[in-house]
């Protein structure tokens, strides 16, 4: 009799732990990276009153099973639904992630390593990227170059003061390009003017000048020109003017600061008379045997000034010209940071402008000089048992001794076939109509022990009862 009342309160205890886990998981239906749980009950030891014999051949009597009689049941194991991944959630927040896959993100609360599926993120005012309660998102750091050091995780200081500028690149060259008109009035020898032609470049200390040159025609006939420096300005600001700078300021800038441009002029078989402009600006017939401009310019078509005579964070540039033409279309001449091939163009000082995370979980920065820098990388652990790994609250899971230990190392999220998702958070995996169903198996069964104990207690009413 007492036997039964045992029984059923073991059947209560259980599955009012059962009740708990499934209010647990609805409670946390929309928690972030959430992994639902479940019960499994298993029966517990027998009071065996006989036990089983075998058959006797000798009297010929049939065999017996043993006469058991069972206490109750118990818990067998709560299991976390570890591997069902959740739902995913869009939310445009370059900072949230989600995992595809089975691992999970390493997070540190300043002594140990936790584990987490729940890929909100933030930035502190430290620049480190770290989740809603505080704890350092981990990974590989980046070296100056911005190549990945695959050593021991670290927190990511993606957004620090070292990575947020990068550093400037004096112009080591620029480029002319456009045209000149030869038989352009206004810059002919005895003309009303001169070309201009501005050059910008950067120092090594990030700081923007620009030099500014003048054309002028020398001879028509050879399609020759003289590039004489003018000014260098900084914001706006005259630094350097050629007529009244030193002659021994003017020599260390190269070039005696003139650079003569000569245009190769290809020879046909006609016969032709120009009137040619003369230096004195008189004005003879010549006559041409099918001198055309050509469009070309001479091998030495790459002027060299130093200019750390007047700027002395500032070295050599040199200025190729040998992409501008002759032609007898209309006069237009600029130029270009860096060399035909946009190589050794210089930059300014670099702020970070955007950040984003790829999949692979390597964190790009971008700035506003063009440059752009890996800042980091975001590894991930995996685990021969992930369901053995110990839930400790806030989303995070702790190594234990059956889930297997962290190397300390990690790995790259896509070494297993997985992935990151930029701006989409993975949520629970709590299914709620397998948990409203287990609700309402678990009162049943609730309903049923309580009925084993209140019969049970009617029975020994009954007996108590013999004896009046």
């Amino acid at each position: 009799m007492m036997r039964s009342l045992y029984s059923g309160v073991s059947g209560l205890k259980v599955h009012q732990t059962k009740m708990d886990v499934i209010g647990n998981n609805i409670s946390n239906v929309n928690t972030v990276g959430f992994k639902s749980s479940s019960v499994t009950f298993t029966d517990i030891f027998y009071q065996t009153s006989q036990a089983s014999s075998g058959p006797n051949a000798a009297t010929g009597a049939g065999g017996t099973n043993a006469k058991q009689i069972g206490l109750g049941s118990s818990l067998g194991a709560i299991s976390t639904n570890i591997t069902t991944q959740g739902g995913s959630q869009r939310t445009d927040n370059p900072f949230d992630l989600m995992i595809s896959g089975e691992s999970f993100f390493v997070v540190n609360d300043g002594t140990t390593n936790y584990f987490t599926k729940a890929g909100n993120f933030t930035v502190d005012a430290n620049g480190t990227l770290v989740t809603s309660s505080g704890n350092s998102v981990m990974g590989w750091r980046a070296d100056d170059e911005g190549n990945i050091i695959q050593d021991r995780v670290k927190s990511l200081q993606i957004m620090s003061e070292t990575n947020m500028t990068t550093s400037p690149q004096a112009t080591a060259s620029a480029t002319a390009y456009g045209n000149i008109n030869r038989s352009d009035d206004a810059y002919a020898v005895g003309g009303s003017g001169n070309i201009p032609l501005s050059v910008s470049f950067y120092d090594n200390l990030g700081y923007e000048y620009k030099a500014n040159f003048n054309i002028t025609q020398i001879d028509a006939l050879t399609g020759e020109y003289n590039v004489r420096l003018k000014t260098v300005t900084l914001d706006s600001n005259v630094i350097f003017d050629y007529d009244t700078a030193t002659d021994d300021v003017k020599t260390a800038i190269g070039d005696d600061v003139n650079f003569t441009l000569l245009f190769n002029m290809d020879k046909g078989d006609s016969v032709a008379e120009e009137n040619v402009q003369l230096a004195d600006g008189s004005t003879t017939v010549s006559t041409l045997e099918g001198i055309q401009p050509g469009g070309m310019m001479k091998a030495d078509n790459i002027a060299t000034f130093d200019f750390n005579g007047i700027i002395s964070s500032m070295g050599t540039i040199e200025i190729d010209f040998s992409t501008v033409t002759n032609y007898g279309s209309s006069t237009t001449i600029d130029s270009k940071r860096g060399d035909l091939e946009d190589l050794n163009g210089g930059k300014g000082v670099g702020k970070m402008s955007s950040i984003a995370i790829q999949q692979d979980g390597k964190v790009v920065a971008s700035y506003s000089n063009g440059d752009i820098k890996t800042v980091g990388q975001i590894v991930v652990a995996s685990f021969a048992n992930a369901a053995g790994l110990e839930k400790v609250g806030d989303n995070l899971y702790a190594a234990t001794l059956n889930s297997g230990e962290f190397n300390g190392i990690g790995m790259d999220v896509t070494a297993d076939g997985g992935k990151f998702s930029t701006g989409v958070l993975e949520m629970s995996n709590v299914d709620l109509a397998t948990e409203f169903t287990d609700m309402i198996v678990t009162q049943r069964g609730f309903q049923a022990n309580s009925r084993i104990i209140t019969t049970s207690d009617s029975m020994l009413e009954e007996l108590i009862s013999l004896k009046r």
